[in-house]
């Protein structure tokens, strides 16, 4: 049986989807649209959305914390980078000059100095290899620090506009005008935290103020 059968003009049909689409009129004659006329979402409430949205990453570069963490990091990496061709010069030179004993040298008088070499090179990778991932941990640490401090900022942010729950912007397909809170939280965190104090937060001798493995935060 078609829609003419069954008596769905395209006025009619096009107030049932009104219907369907967004509730039940405050009056008959709102739902009963002109024909060609665009149907419009019903307005959010005053309460606001009840799911908000935030970009974390956003959060994380764009805010004064996150971009101080930033800027200490590379610090520290550049300088370990450096420590490293420091380290990888001197080494350099005194293989050399183990070259030049060797060929004045026993094998047995010379056997000794060479694992010795072998046996610092060996030790003096691993401390530097413990350094990179002492800094990858502070880094990690360091953000980690970051939102747990943004969180109560974020908690009020939601509160004051009604929402309930907060996703970050990856988890979401679709979202209305005005749900992402992103630029709201970079301002407000800006404001309460500002750049987390002047104590180091990355360093790559242990000196920084952020809580070290195993210690409670």
């Amino acid at each position: 049986m078609g829609l003419a059968a069954r008596g769905l003009t395209g006025r009619s049909l096009r107030a049932l989807i009104a219907l369907a689409l967004f509730g039940a009129p405050a009056a008959a004659q709102d739902a009963l649209l002109p024909l060609g006329a665009p149907l419009r979402a019903a307005e959010p409430s005053p309460q606001g959305f009840p799911i908000a949205v935030l970009n974390q990453e956003r959060l994380l570069s764009q805010s004064l914390y996150g971009q101080r963490i930033q800027r200490e990091v590379e610090a520290a990496g550049l300088a370990l980078s450096q420590e490293n061709r420091r380290i990888e010069a001197q080494l350099t030179e005194e293989e050399l000059r183990l070259t030049e004993q060797r060929a004045t040298m026993s094998a047995e008088d010379f056997r000794p100095l060479a694992e010795d070499f072998d046996t610092r090179v060996e030790g003096i990778r691993a401390a530097q290899e413990a350094k990179s991932r002492a800094l990858q941990a502070q880094a990690e640490a360091a953000q980690a620090q970051f939102f747990e401090q943004a969180f109560p900022v974020l908690i009020g942010l939601l509160r004051e506009r009604g929402a309930a729950v907060l996703m970050d912007n990856r988890a979401v397909l679709l979202s209305v005008e005005g749900a992402d809170i992103t630029d709201e939280a970079i301002a407000l965190v800006d404001a309460e935290i500002g750049a987390g104090g002047d104590a180091p937060l990355i360093d790559l001798d242990g000196t920084g103020s952020l809580p070290r493995e195993g210690a409670t935060p």
